[in-house]
């Protein structure tokens, strides 16, 4: 591409560019150096590197003095630098999949687009926390939300690949700092909104404007906009107003008056029976996920899928959960097993709360601490286990250079009465010996990860896999 057809006219020059990038390491010959001001380093301190290693044109803040050491080069000034790097980035990579729906929220971003790509099918792919998820592709790096680069390249390499439809998050940091600006959205929607991330944005009115960019910028005008009713009364307010001034098709998703409305939710041991209302369909259905916020992260993926309502319907017993959350692991004797991520005290709370509902009989919980990590939560989170499980098990998690005998004992202390196994597959096995009808086992603690690190050395360990082992 041409200089002047990237630029739209800025920059009047036939320059062939290669690529861009906001890293003067990463320059090649022909490439547009971006640079940007950032917490650590400004980028127009290395202007002259970029130069040096062949960068034919730079991108920077308006007012940038270019530096006189440096051989001349087309300066492309710009009142917002960030969203010209991802636009510029946006134009060289060209294709996207047809269907784009970014999700933003600070919980349950993971799981709704996780839940849309397996709506979706074959034709579908999610991006975020868990990587990228593709037919045909291997899965990336964690990143909720990838620099504009490097998404804009993941884009045009999907629709390349067949995939037309793709659910992404869209994080707070990557809505302010312009991250998926030029992204030809579809739909967007919104989970949730609780405490987070200040350290960042400085406030929670800030925090929320943020989030709310994807709607009053990103989203075009006349698109389908969805929330979660669990969003905060604040947020529902001002995303209405959004809607109204950019008419954009606001719909809502879980209780009260919602398009697609939970009338009833029973809770089974392994998953759930819900009685729903879709766009004016009533229907019975099963999902096989504990917890209600499961319940709602998969109503607001069922508003953004833009599929005939018998599909979506049809698709729910089929569902699965994002892995090492909450993941159902095995079904064995009227009793369900279930790994979980939860290595916190107010972490295991939530999973051990969000269970209990779908226990007729005991609650069981297997889990111990990682070693040279915070030993304060360990008897917290002893204590917690003791509060809400009927069945405790305190077994070896992530060891790493500690005593795990002196890590049980610090978990015991708060919970004396408890089992002790060491031996984490014997944990395991123990405690799937005792579950009888209607009970529930989590094993908590390590959840996705498939080793367990032991003074230097990492065997590989599959909680979910154990279990599935140990059940068969």
């Amino acid at each position: 591409m041409r200089l002047d057809e990237l630029t739209e006219g800025l920059v009047a020059s036939p320059l062939a560019v290669s690529g861009i990038t906001a890293d003067s390491r990463a320059v090649r010959a022909g490439m547009i150096f971006a640079a940007l001001p950032g917490a650590r380093a400004d980028g127009r301190d290395f202007i002259g590197a970029a130069v040096a290693a062949g960068a034919v044109a730079v991108l920077a803040p308006r007012g940038t003095m270019w530096p006189a050491d440096v051989p001349a080069r087309p300066l492309i000034e710009a009142d917002d630098p960030r969203r010209m790097l991802a636009l510029f980035a946006a134009r060289m990579a060209g294709a996207q999949p047809a269907m784009v729906v970014a999700v933003t929220g600070t919980n349950g971003k993971t799981s709704t687009v996780d839940f849309l790509r397996q709506f979706w099918g074959a034709r579908g792919a999610s991006l975020g926390t868990l990587g990228l998820v593709a037919p045909g592709f291997p899965q990336g790096d964690s990143l909720t939300t990838p620099d504009p680069v490097t998404l804009h390249g993941t884009l045009a390499s999907l629709a390349r690949a067949g995939i037309t439809h793709l659910a992404m998050e869209a994080s707070s940091h990557g809505l302010d700092q312009r991250r998926l600006d030029g992204v030809r959205l579809a739909a967007a929607g919104f989970s949730n909104l609780t405490r987070d991330h200040l350290d960042y944005h400085g406030s929670m009115h800030a925090y929320r404007a943020a989030k709310l960019r994807l709607f009053d910028t990103l989203l075009p005008e006349g698109s389908l906009a969805a929330h979660s009713t669990t969003l905060d009364a604040e947020t529902q307010a001002a995303l209405r107003a959004i809607a109204v001034r950019r008419n954009l098709r606001l719909i809502a998703a879980g209780e009260g008056d919602a398009a697609i409305r939970i009338i009833a939710a029973r809770p089974l041991p392994a998953g759930q029976a819900l009685t729903l209302d879709v766009h004016g369909t009533r229907a019975e259905a099963a999902l096989p996920l504990p917890g209600r916020f499961q319940a709602d992260n998969v109503v607001l993926a069922m508003a953004l899928a833009d599929m005939p309502v018998a599909a979506l319907l049809a698709a729910l017993p089929g569902l699965h959960g994002v892995r090492g959350r909450m993941e159902l692991a095995a079904e064995t004797r009227g009793a369900a097993a279930y790994v979980d991520f939860a290595h916190t005290p107010d972490a295991l709370e939530r999973v051990l709360l969000a269970l209990r509902p779908h226990t007729a009989g005991k609650l069981f919980c297997v889990f111990g601490a990682g070693g040279d990590r915070d030993t304060g939560k360990r008897p917290l989170m002893g204590a917690v286990v003791a509060r809400l499980a009927d069945r405790a098990i305190i077994t070896d998690d992530n060891p790493r250079s500690e005593n795990p005998a002196l890590i049980r004992a610090a978990i015991r202390a708060a919970c004396p009465d408890t089992l002790e196994i060491g031996d984490r597959r014997a944990a395991i096995a123990a405690a799937l010996d005792e579950l009888r009808a209607g009970d529930v086992l989590v094993v908590a603690g390590k959840g996705h990860e498939s080793g367990q690190t032991a003074q230097g050395i990492t065997t590989p360990f599959d909680d979910a896999a154990v279990i599935r082992e140990l059940v068969a």
